[in-house]
């Protein structure tokens, strides 16, 4: 693994790039992190995976976020992140061991969303892949599940606009805690809830510079979009969106892939909930294996 750092937008990112076996030109994979996450959880999980397999692969911390540089700290900002991963690809294509037609890209959770949008503005992503796709935009207006109370949305969206103009009055920048405080007000929530929980704030997948919180200013950025509307200028460029049968997200998955165009494909693994895709076996070699199966067979020849 090497450490490398590369801009984005007037910020420095910092990144984690995996090398494989052997001599290059090799393709490359860009992947992204859910939001609030770190290039060491399940990006670095997935990237590490994916380099054993004969891809170069980079885990990158978003703007705001890990090592990467941005202020506030743990904004959540949508078009930044997307411009993060277009950043990622530029930096991959000027790197001699790369074959610069055959970069594709993977987002996890919000990444999934993010990667969706940068693709179909930037024709140099060669192949597209999801796991647990999240597009921020549905999930803070109708909740993980696709199920909340539709007046959640303009109370966020007022308690953003307070924080705003509290900011501005010089009374610094306004957070919200993401998880629970602790495993009994965890257990309270739904299996979702528990399970994000569960992950960021023990030992299983915690890690000190992956923030619990957001920026309120995060709100209304998160809430002005949509991940899947311009989802259908991905192709001719293949899609593959990888969900879980017991994911409480799986709607988001299952709209988008219906919206895009072919070739497309849908790859559900049974009995996995939306977070075990992050870390646990054997969900995660199941959907390691396919991944690698298409990236290596649409990253195997150069794009026309």
């Amino acid at each position: 693994m090497q450490a490398i750092t590369f801009p984005s937008n007037g910020l420095t990112l910092a990144g984690h790039l995996y090398l494989p076996a052997g001599d290059g030109p090799h393709p490359a994979i860009v992947v992204g992190h859910p939001g609030s996450a770190v290039k060491e959880q399940s990006a670095g999980l997935y990237a590490q995976r994916l380099a054993a397999q004969g891809f170069i692969t980079l885990a990158y911390d978003a703007a705001y976020q890990g090592e990467s540089a941005g202020q506030p700290r743990g904004l959540e900002d949508p078009a930044q992140r997307v411009e993060d991963i277009k950043a990622a690809v530029s930096y991959l294509s000027a790197r001699a061991d790369v074959n610069a037609q055959r970069i594709g890209v993977l987002g996890i959770c919000a990444s999934g969303g993010y990667v969706l949008a940068a693709a179909a503005g930037d024709p140099r992503i060669a192949a597209v892949a999801t796991v647990a796709a999240v597009d921020v935009g549905r999930n803070i207006a109708h909740g993980a599940n696709g199920k909340q109370d539709p007046a959640v949305l303009p109370s966020l969206l007022a308690a953003s606009a307070a924080a705003r103009s509290a900011e501005a009055r010089g009374e610094g920048v306004g957070y919200f805690p993401i998880f629970p405080a602790d495993e009994a007000q965890a257990r309270a929530g739904d299996l979702h809830l528990y399970e994000g929980w569960e992950y960021y704030c023990t030992p299983r997948g915690e890690h000190p510079r992956a923030r619990k919180t957001l920026t309120w200013s995060s709100v209304d950025r998160i809430a002005g979009f949509d991940a899947f509307r311009f989802i259908d200028r991905i192709a001719p460029r293949p899609l593959l969106m990888i969900t879980a049968s017991e994911a409480v997200t799986a709607w988001m998955t299952e709209e988008a892939i219906e919206r895009a165009r072919q070739p497309k494909e849908l790859f559900r693994i049974d009995g996995a909930t939306h977070v075990e895709l992050y870390d646990k076996e054997p969900h995660v070699s199941t959907a390691v294996a396919r991944l690698a199966e298409f990236y290596a067979q649409n990253l195997s020849r150069e794009t026309e």
